[in-house]
């Protein structure tokens, strides 16, 4: 059996056994209570099997995680992850676009806007209050961003939480967070677009960037005149998941599932080499 042949069995055999989890979980819950008037829920791998298509929200302005081109079109680790999850559950896939301020009012929607998010998402304790997340796929931690020439400045939060130091964050999301929370004495600037901060910083309108350690290596790369001096000593130590809506655990047990399957067979640690990120698993 050839290596394509071998993946395409086990995504089969992994979509396969979502089915025949809700077909047995619909066939006890009836069992259960036989008179029952209200036909059984389907449950939301079903409905999107139905539709024949995932509708994946994502930010688009995370590289190398969600990036959306001028064009319309997503690249990037979390979008490939996102695709695998459609190509096991057997469908199409569609994104939506969210925004970090409005993510979790967008995850809430209802009607829903889309099924699930992906793309740089943290897993909290405060959203899995009110949400659904998913085991991690990819570990992160706070970081900064710095001009090259001034690396050496920031080697601690000390040396960073400074009235004269002017640092840029996104606004809605946990970098303008952990700022606000762990740099009081810093000048905070808040700008609109993340995907523009790193070469703000670099072109002097401001110091330092909160970032996280699967970002900044991207545009160290990319742009000579930046830094990343804390990367191997992240400010804090998190995991990245897929965030959806409370009620669809059937869609998180699939994704779980899916997650798991990469992990095993090593296609999660191949495209977190594709990207430059580090593996943790």
């Amino acid at each position: 059996m050839t290596s394509e042949s071998a993946s395409w069995m086990r995504k089969t055999l992994c979509f396969l056994a979502v089915i025949l989890t809700l077909c047995c979980s619909t066939v006890c819950a009836a069992c259960s209570d036989s008179t029952a008037t209200e036909k059984p829920a389907r449950g939301k791998v079903a409905e999107i099997a139905e539709r024949g298509k995932l509708l994946v929200g994502t930010t688009g302005d995370y590289r190398p995680l969600s990036f959306r081109e001028a064009d319309g079109t997503y690249w990037g680790f979390g979008i490939e992850v996102a695709q695998e999850i459609a190509s096991s559950l057997g469908v199409e896939i569609e994104f939506v676009k969210t925004s970090w301020p409005t993510l979790t009012a967008d995850v809430l929607a209802e009607p829903q806007l889309f099924d699930l998010a992906i793309g740089g998402i943290t897993i909290t304790d405060a959203r899995r209050e009110t949400m659904l997340m998913s085991e991690g796929y990819l570990a992160n931690g706070k970081t900064i961003l710095c001009r090259a020439q001034e690396a050496d400045r920031y080697r601690s939060l000390a040396d960073i939480n400074k009235p004269e130091v002017r640092v840029m964050v996104n606004p809605g999301g946990l970098n303008e967070k952990f700022a606000n929370e762990h740099l009081t004495h810093a000048t905070i600037v808040v700008h609109q677009k993340n995907e523009e901060i790193p070469s703000l910083v670099a072109g002097g309108e401001a110091d330092v960037m909160i970032t996280e350690i699967t970002e900044a290596p991207y545009y160290v790369k990319a742009d000579p005149r930046l830094a990343a001096p804390l990367l191997q000593a992240p400010f804090t130590h998190g995991q990245i998941g897929v965030l959806m809506q409370k009620g669809q655990d059937d869609l998180l047990q699939a994704v779980n599932s899916i997650i798991q399957r990469m992990k095993t067979d090593g296609s999660l640690r191949t495209l977190h080499e594709k990207y430059g990120l580090v593996y943790a698993y």
